[in-house]
């Protein structure tokens, strides 16, 4: 995934308190569109340090934590072991380069993870493939943001852009809003986020 050698060197400074509050929000939205799922398996997909994951384990029956960084995931591995926590699992591995055909989950979330992915399309496919039929892809990201100039980044998306997108893919029931904002929090800028649930 890009940016992965900018999350190396700052995996173990990664939780700030102005994080672990975004990451907070991010999973009570996430939340609002998780429904009987104790018997459901969920994939944190980029998931950085896990904050969002984290917060979202008790809805799941398990938990696959995902992302292109070693030091992120390692930095999970000793959450996961501080907090003795058994129905979790761990994979450092790039999407974008590699398949992951026995990979199957109910639901798959990202937050802030779409931002950094050059081939938006082809991620979100890649994904869609992953889900069993029926279940939910829920993505946590930045509105469109025309301030925010990045060479590293998207600026944020369109949620109708984005819409549509997926449901030429093939996801279904597609559904989204805005459900935080805040000063400062996209480059330097004041931005909100939205929150996407799309169904297989």
């Amino acid at each position: 995934m890009a940016n992965t050698d900018k999350f190396e060197m700052i995996a173990n400074m990664y939780d700030t308190p102005e994080r672990i509050q975004i990451a907070k929000a991010s999973s009570d939205a996430i939340r609002e569109y998780v429904v009987d799922a104790q018997s459901k398996n969920a994939i944190d997909f980029g998931c950085g340090t896990g904050l969002v994951g984290m917060n979202l384990l008790n809805e799941f029956k398990s938990m696959l934590f995902l992302d292109t960084s070693p030091n992120m995931i390692n930095q999970i591995k000793q959450k996961m072991a501080d907090l003795h926590i058994q129905h979790a699992d761990t994979l450092c591995f790039d999407f974008e380069k590699e398949g992951l055909s026995d990979l199957h989950a109910d639901y798959i979330f990202m937050a802030q993870v779409l931002l950094h992915i050059p081939d938006v399309e082809f991620v979100l496919s890649r994904l869609f493939d992953v889900l069993n039929v029926g279940g939910h892809l829920l993505i946590v990201d930045f509105d469109k943001n025309e301030k925010v100039v990045s060479d590293m980044v998207h600026n944020g998306f369109n949620q109708a852009e984005l819409a549509d997108m997926m449901t030429k893919i093939g996801y279904r029931n597609v559904q989204s809003k805005t459900f935080y904002s805040g000063s400062k929090i996209f480059m330097g800028q004041d931005a909100s986020m939205f929150v996407l649930d799309a169904q297989k």
